[in-house]
């Protein structure tokens, strides 16, 4: 996602870490000489499926894309995820042609991507032009460094409750990709749209999918953000997997409160999410489309759906993704939040709290989950 909050520490890292909810009802081997040496992916277990990162995940370290592929680099992932146009020094095609140069002599594969593209969700920033002229530049700068995708999303939460509602949201999402479509299908790059925010659940993003057209257009499938709609990560990935073009992974603790619920995220390996679990059925379904982390954590959302106030704007919310998500309600517990140490100065507090984090679950997916190729 981006729903675009700062913090969070790690458990047994002696710094505090998450909290939320209460009750509810319903439902390698070495080679002989002259043998060919298998790949990595191969090898332990390996799935064969690319593992990345989504820059926003160390976004307090404020690193431009070269820093970035630096970083990619020393972490021995495959692909990087630029999922803001302000993350590069300019939007100059020779400047952008040499990250792509560099991003290959390093075994590294740039994805793209920007912001929110609905011009009347309250989360459209008008600093890129008309969302035609936002969409268009990003699908420039993806073309130049080699993006197969350009990542962006609609809009978030509040959309649920602004004038016309989702739909009326999902509707001018449609006609901005519609407006750039033969763009996008010269270049060769699909418009992958994020379940962003709690806007849309996987369902939905399909729904728009379909109506936009899926020749072009695909999904950023978002696990973290799944839980920020009542969804259950499975669900998500269910759903969207046939039309995933990439992806932003993170875990969530989601547990019960006496007001309904709340989601923490998490690194992976933490929180309540059966990442095991997932892999396996990710492998299944899209095992092609890349592992990009999006790591935030360290805070937590109140979802009191035992509230009737709290309805206004979910009224499309349907049993069975709800009755999932409540199941992996129940199987959660409350974590502390993010909380710098007595005297540390926040700021280098939160950058190294989401290096550690970022860290922390590259090592699982590659150590214990088999992703990764290198």
């Amino acid at each position: 996602m981006n729903a675009h909050h700062v913090p969070s520490p790690r458990h047994g890292s002696g710094q505090n870490r998450r909290q939320f909810l209460g009750t509810l009802t319903a439902a390698t081997a070495a080679c002989a000489v002259g043998t060919p040496r298998p790949s990595r992916a191969a090898e332990g277990g390996r799935l064969g499926i690319r593992l990345g990162f989504d820059n926003f995940s160390i976004r307090a370290l404020g690193w431009k894309a070269d820093a970035l592929l630096d970083h990619a680099a020393k972490q021995q992932v495959d692909t990087v995820l630029f999922s803001d146009l302000d993350v590069y020094e300019s939007h100059e095609m020779g400047y952008l042609r040499d990250l792509r140069k560099k991003a290959a002599d390093r075994g590294l594969e740039i994805q793209a991507g920007t912001g929110g593209i609905c011009p009347s969700s309250s989360s459209f920033n008008k600093k890129w032009g008309t969302a035609e002229e936002h969409l268009s530049l990003t699908l420039k700068v993806a073309g130049a460094v080699g993006s197969t995708v350009a990542r962006c999303y609609q809009g978030s939460a509040r959309d649920r409750t602004s004038e016309g509602g989702l739909a009326a949201r999902m509707e001018d999402t449609v006609k901005v990709c519609k407006a750039v479509r033969s763009r996008a299908m010269d270049a060769g790059i699909t418009i992958a749209i994020e379940n962003h925010a709690g806007d849309m659940q996987g369902w939905q993003l399909v729904e728009l999918i379909e109506r936009a057209g899926r020749d072009y257009v695909g999904a950023t499938m978002d696990s973290g953000n799944a839980t920020w709609t009542l969804e259950d990560p499975m669900s998500n990935l269910e759903a969207l997997a046939p039309y995933a073009a990439t992806t932003g992974i993170r875990g969530s603790m989601v547990w019960e409160d006496d007001k309904g619920a709340q989601v923490q995220w998490t690194a992976i390996g933490e929180g309540n999410v059966d990442f095991k679990a997932y892999v396996k059925r990710y492998a299944e379904l899209c095992p092609k489309v890349p592992f990009q982390l999006e790591i935030i954590s360290g805070f937590a959302r109140a979802f009191p759906y035992f509230e009737d106030g709290f309805w206004k704007g979910y009224e499309d919310i349907r049993g069975r993704e709800f009755a999932r998500f409540v199941r992996l309600a129940r199987s959660g517990k409350a974590i502390p939040p993010f909380r710098p140490a007595e005297g540390v100065d926040r700021r280098k507090a939160e950058q190294d709290y989401q290096l550690a984090e970022l860290e922390h679950s590259i090592r699982y997916c590659r150590e214990t989950l088999g992703l990764g190729l290198k």
